[in-house]
């Protein structure tokens, strides 16, 4: 092979010399098989190179942040604690669980980081011990987007600490109770697995404060415990329901032998069954709620799902029953609700709660008042047992609070939004936007709403872009004002922003509801994909188990596939279960669920099944090849596709099985169009099923991906992933985008979170750890949207760190330098001054400092009370390039980056904001000199003020103090010495000094040209400023022959 090292040109040309067309074939043979081992070597080289696992302590100093909305979610479960009237928790689904001290005006989460599941199902204080406080995981009211859970957590101290207590194959516990006077005897009811058969559900007993569990109440590897309650007045006596259910992606299936009522009378150690005594329905039985009455424990209520179901109530202890009430309002969508609480007090007051919350004031027969809450779908409620005005309840929106009997509510103003889809629009800056469960659509800013007129709902800002509570949302491409949202029963809508007009253009618009997915000619999933073509802003896809093409903005669609699923017979039937049917949308399945068009290649688009299978067309959809990996199994919901932006062939699967009970995630990837596959699974754990994958758009093989349990990433193409969880609290991530240097996550329980200016991951190569100080080179940044954001790495903390800013003419801008590994910004500081550079630190790991992008400011001096202006932060600087130099020890770096133009302004050059900013400089230079014309008469003043014992009475008399007057009045003239608190510029007219800095901050109050009244009163201001300080150089050449001998005696400086 020695042969080979010659040019490959010089080789090919000596092979078509030679007369052996057999030495010939042979030298060309060896060629080829040359070249094809050097390729091989190098990708195997590569490989080899990058699969690296990155040190976590070069990237754990990113953060998460959360960007809102303000906007609670779903809670199952809530509660109070009788001894603390101010303190309450509730559990969010896929959020955690919350606390407030205040009565539910402030609400905090108190288990992140500390928990290993999100979904808080169940919670309960014990009444002998407000501090001890147990948590149950999962999920029992059996939606469509359930996230399962993890078993019990307890705290003693009142929620800052978590202990993990076991039962973690419970994976939906629907109550805790403790006993009243016994905080170690605790009970848990468990439904068990909701998508398979398992041994751990029943009623689990501890008598040790949660060491140990005993199962004392099991019916079947089918069906689970769904409400328990003990009897205060004995708490021997427990009550409990178990329900017999399981849940597929297709189907709902409740109701069955094995749903019962029960009751225990020796501390739940043995279990009797009521659900045949005198007066009970008749079977099939489906799932029941029960309560007693702490007012009389011979009274116990059952609302029972059956065909004749509805309000039993017992006045025997359970011996017998009577039906009080069979609306329909209470028992709707029964397997959503099913719940009944009994009044602590009045033994004829009881509670069902259903989509509304009402009251019965007659022991259950009629239920005529309607108790208005925030937000409907009900689901928990906990009444003070001594004070039945008190209580907190939870729906479809979280917690709320009561201390008037229902009268009146807390705000659900905190967030635990779950959210199905995200996407970032292209306005600058960006807006994220999600469709939120059992509420709206919502898009909110990036990074706030100063650059734009906008308010909104409560406390947070945010608009909503059409569509409805589950679908996907895009923007046009070019025509920002213009969404496209979707939602339940196939509803499709163009929205406009600019001025809310709004339009269905669903693309088959036959309503559905009550209706099994075999009997519908397009079958349209709960969230479906609505997309652009990235070659062609005319064509927009959306997906039933057909993929649909308009190019007429939604007036007509065309069927571009025939059915792209496996549409098996046995996942299109009717769901629900035995007594109530439940057909709306969440289990019409056999649908293209993900669906991703080639960013290359205007013919090429990619279709996932949320049946588990995966297609490819190549010519517009004439033709559609099964691409499916064998390992990816069916009944496997392929949920985002991603097409790399840098290869075309590639794909990216993020597809899960938990919905059939199995957790383990399922990540493949194609370069060859899908003729072959890997799974890159390596480094997820185990349970963190997959929702979302992306590759970074501008580095190569950097992967994102988005799981039940947070975020990972992998340097690799994926074949090994490591966590990016950071800080970012357990909770499901449902989608994850890429946008300019942010990843940007939609999760179905806490909202919004971006993780800013991802280029260390971007700019990593392996040596990088071994380096003492990185600076890694900046992006660019938009004058008046963004600051300029310098990042950088440091091994090990350093004494001090030093950042210079210069100019495309390497003039120093500005200097900053840091000496602390971390600054805390003053939580008092007044609006007004907050904002501007930061300074840097010095912390092991990332860091990052922000320049405001403004040129140093105007001298000031101390006490300096200014109205209206902030003087000394200085001109901004105008649009060009910089340079930043960062200086660590022996460690130096200079990059450049780029000022950019607002791409938002309308009828701005960057000649106007040049202009701006020569006379900024100009303002600012004429406020300098006010100021240090009062810093100079002020230290002549202090200087004459020290030396006056030494100083002769006649010369103070007759030469200083006329001096000092004169000089005085010139400082009087260029600041309001009257100042003494924030408010007094009110009182006391402001000065030269004021008026000029007050004018820059108009000059600049926006990206434009000055106006002309601004150079008019700049030159009004500049003729004062004259005058001033003409007259002070006129009483010092008065004054200096008389005064300077004062001063040089007294040890002072002589004035010029």
């Amino acid at each position: 092979m020695l042969i080979f090292k010659q040019p490959i040109i010089q080789i090919i040309h000596q092979t078509t010399t030679l007369m052996n067309s057999k030495i010939s074939a042979i030298v060309v043979l060896l060629f080829f098989s040359f070249t094809s081992t050097v390729f091989a070597q190098k990708k195997k080289a590569k490989n080899n190179t990058q699969d690296v696992v990155i040190d976590k302590a070069f990237y754990e100093n990113l953060e998460w942040r959360n960007i809102g909305p303000v906007r609670g979610g779903r809670s199952l479960g809530s509660t109070g604690s009788p001894s603390r009237p101010n303190e309450y928790y509730f559990g969010a689904t896929g959020g955690g669980l919350w606390k407030t001290t205040d009565g539910g005006n402030e609400w905090k989460p108190v288990t992140d980081g500390q928990i290993t599941s999100s979904s808080v199902g169940a919670v309960a204080v014990a009444e002998t011990n407000p501090d001890i406080v147990y948590i149950g995981m999962g999920e029992v009211q059996l939606r469509g987007s359930i996230t399962q859970g993890d078993g019990v957590y307890k705290s003693t101290d009142a929620g800052k600490t978590w202990e993990h207590l076991g039962l973690e194959e419970t994976q939906a516990v629907s109550r805790i109770r403790i006993h009243p006077t016994n905080e170690n005897i605790v009970y848990v009811a468990a439904l068990g697995h909701p998508y398979g058969d398992n041994e751990e559900r029943g009623v689990f007993k501890s008598i040790d404060g949660g060491k140990t569990w005993k199962k004392t109440l099991y019916v079947s590897d089918k069906a689970g415990a769904v409400d328990l309650i003990i009897d205060r007045n004995n708490p021997n006596v427990l009550y409990a329901s178990t329900w017999q259910v399981q849940r597929k992606a297709w189907k709902m299936w409740g109701g069955g032998p094995d749903c019962k009522l029960w009751k225990s009378t020796d501390g739940g150690e043995t279990w009797n069954d009521l659900s045949n005594n005198p007066g009970m329905p008749a079977g099939p039985l489906g799932k029941i709620g029960v309560t007693v009455s702490p007012a009389d424990s011979n009274r116990v209520w059952a609302i029972v799902e059956a065909n004749e179901g509805g309000v039993f109530r017992s006045d025997d202890a359970g011996k017998t029953w009577t039906k009080t009430n069979d609306e329909r309002k209470l028992r709707q969508r029964a397997f959503y609700y099913s719940r009944i609480y009994a009044d602590p007090v009045d033994k004829e007051t009881v509670y069902g709660l259903n989509v509304d919350f009402w009251k019965s004031t007659d022991g259950g027969v009629t239920f005529d008042t309607e108790i208005k809450v925030p937000h409907g779908d009900n689901h928990d409620l906990w009444i003070d047992p001594n004070d039945p005005n008190r209580m907190i309840s939870s729906n479809d929106g979280g917690g709320v609070v009561s201390i008037n009997g229902g009268k009146s509510w807390t705000e659900e103003d905190y967030t635990t939004t779950q959210l199905y889809h995200v996407m970032t629009t292209n306005d600058v800056p960006y807006h994220v936007a999600g469709a939120q469960q059992d509420n709206s659509t919502i898009a909110v800013p990036s990074d706030g709403w100063g650059h734009m007129q906008a308010r909104g709902q409560g406390d947070g800002w945010a608009y909503a872009v059409g569509g409805g509570e589950s679908g996907w949302i895009t923007q046009h491409p070019t025509n920002l004002d213009i969404f496209y949202a979707g939602s339940q029963g196939a509803l499709l809508t163009r929205y406009d922003r600019s001025n809310g007009q709004s339009r269905d253009i669903q693309v088959y618009p036959r309503f559905f509801s009550g209706e099994p997915a075999s009997a519908l000619p397009e079958r349209w999933q709960w969230t479906f994909p609505i997309m652009f073509a990235p070659q062609d802003e005319n064509i927009m896809y959306t997906c039933s188990q057909h993929v649909w093409k308009t190019t007429d903005d939604g007036q007509s669609w065309e069927k571009i596939s025939p059915d792209l699923t496996y549409a098996d017979p046995s996942t299109l039937g009717k769901t629900g279960g035995i007594i109530t049917m439940d057909m709306n949308g969440p289990e019409i399945y056999a649908t293209v669920f993900a669906l991703a068009p080639s960013n290359h290649d205007i013919n090429t688009i990619w279709a996932g099944s949320d049946d588990g299978k995966i297609h490819i067309t190549r010519d517009g959809g004439k033709n559609w090849s099964d691409i499916t990996p064998k390992e990816l199994p069916k009944f496997s919901r392929v949920s985002i596709i991603d097409e790399s932006l840098h290869n075309p062939g590639t794909l990216y699967v993020a597809a899960n099985r938990y919905q059939v009970d199995d957790r383990q995630p399922y990540v493949f990837k194609t370069h060859d169009y899908g003729k072959t596959w890997t799974k890159i699974i390596n480094g997820i754990a185990d349970g963190h099923f997959a929702r979302a994958v992306r590759e970074d758009p501008v580095r190569e093989g950097l992967l994102f991906l988005a799981t039940e349990h947070g975020v990972y990433f992998s340097m690799n193409d994926g074949e090994l992933w490591q966590s990016l969880q950071l800080k970012l609290p357990d909770t499901p991530v449902r989608d994850l985008v890429v946008k300019d240097n942010d990843v940007v996550l939609g999760t179905h329980g806490r909202g919004f979170w971006i993780l800013d200016d991802i280029q260390p991951l971007r700019q990593y190569s392996p040596e990088m750890v071994e380096q003492e100080a990185i600076l890694f080179r900046p992006t660019n940044a938009i004058r008046g949207v963004t600051d300029a954001s310098i990042q950088y790495y440091l091994k090990e903390e350093k004494d001090t760190i030093t950042f210079e800013i210069f100019d495309a003419n390497d003039k120093l801008i500005n200097t900053f330098t840091g000496s602390k590994p971390k600054y805390e910004v003053d939580p008092n500081l007044p609006y007004w001054l907050k904002g501007g550079s930061t300074k840097p630190t010095t912390a092991k790991g990332i860091n990052t400092f922000t320049w405001d992008m403004r040129y140093t400011g105007a001298t000031t001096f101390d006490g300096m009370i200014i109205w209206s202006a902030r003087p000394a932060r200085g001109p901004k600087a105008p649009i060009g390039t910089y340079k930043v130099k960062m200086k660590s020890g022996n460690y130096e770096q200079t990059y450049s980056f780029n000022i950019e133009m607002d791409p938002n302004l309308k009828g701005i050059t960057k000649e106007d904001l040049d202009e701006q900013f020569e006379l900024s400089n100009k303002i600012m230079e004429k406020t300098s000199s006010a100021n240090e014309t009062v810093i100079k008469i002020r230290d002549i003043k202090k200087q004459l003020h020290n030396a006056k014992e030494d100083i002769e009475a006649t010369d103070y008399e007759t030469i200083v103090t006329p001096f000092l007057g004169e000089i005085i009045e010139v400082e009087e003239a260029l600041y309001q010495v009257k100042n003494q608190s924030g408010q007094d510029p009110l009182n006391f007219p402001i000065k030269l000094n004021n008026r000029l800095a007050s004018l820059r901050r108009s000059v600049e109050s926006g990206e434009a040209k000055p106006t002309n009244g601004a150079y008019k009163v700049y030159e009004e201001l500049s003729a004062e400023h004259t005058i001033e300080l003409n007259k002070l150089n006129g009483i010092f050449d008065k004054y200096k022959s008389k005064i300077n001998p004062i001063l040089i005696k007294c040890g002072g400086t002589a004035i010029d």
